[in-house]
């Protein structure tokens, strides 16, 4: 599919530095969750060394009835584009693509590893299977500085509380305030966090998706753990931070 030119409808604020930017959905126009697109600006009023165009993983689930993707909001020109345009204004659009996505396999659970903004694959993956329904269980480890900074908890929140079972969420914070009232795990995803709630003799396959260094840590430890490197999936965020 060639590329389109899609306007921008709305945009929102979905945690600290961070926005949620929603685009008309093409017609004809399905991708599978975990798969990212290439978004390009059109004669933006400023550009710098980076370029006008950057590559995003889908956030949306594809029964959703606009494309949306997030980040942070950081200094770069392309951003200030973004976060400024006028609502309807068009940018361009390439089909999506990539192989991050969930087996199909109901036999094997999907264990999701996400480090910050790093989770706006998996927010596709998990509301797409809440839809469909008979997939694999999932666990979505989410690891944050501060509660302020997890884009979509709380939705993921409530799917989990939905789904009997079949989709556990374990946030973490990494970096709690002194005053935080958080009861949840802290510290950073681990084998240890990990096999707290997996249960053993389980046979995920894990998918990582982050900051460069966090997912080659990760990578790294199941690797060692014994778990075979076609069942280690990963995407890496480099710069998000």
């Amino acid at each position: 599919m060639p590329q389109v030119r899609v306007p921008l409808r709305r945009r929102e604020r979905i945690a600290d530095q961070t926005m949620a930017f929603f685009f008309e959905k093409p017609k004809g126009w399905p991708f599978i969750p975990g798969q990212t697109i290439d978004v390009t600006l059109i004669d933006p009023p400023e550009s710098d060394f980076e370029g006008d165009t950057r590559t995003f993983s889908i956030a949306s689930a594809p029964h959703e009835p606009e494309i949306m993707v997030a980040t942070r909001m950081r200094g770069s020109a392309f951003k200030r584009v973004l976060a400024t345009m006028a609502i309807g204004s068009p940018v361009l659009m390439d089909e999506p693509i990539g192989s991050f996505v969930l087996n199909t396999d109901a036999g094997r659970p999907a264990v999701l590893l996400a480090g910050g903004i790093g989770v706006t694959p998996f927010r596709s993956i998990v509301l797409d299977a809440a839809s469909r329904g008979g997939g694999p269980p999932i666990w979505l480890f989410y690891a944050n500085h501060r509660v302020r900074d997890a884009a979509f908890l709380e939705e993921f929140g409530a799917a989990a509380d939905g789904a009997r079972g079949a989709f556990e969420l374990v946030p973490t914070m990494t970096h709690l305030d002194a005053d935080s009232s958080w009861r949840g795990e802290t510290g950073r995803i681990d084998l240890g966090m990990i096999r707290r709630h997996v249960p053993r003799g389980a046979s995920p396959i894990y998918y990582i998706a982050g900051p460069s260094p966090m997912v080659a840590s990760l990578h790294d430890t199941l690797v060692a753990a014994g778990i075979p490197k076609p069942d280690v999936r990963v995407e890496e965020f480099a710069g998000y931070a």
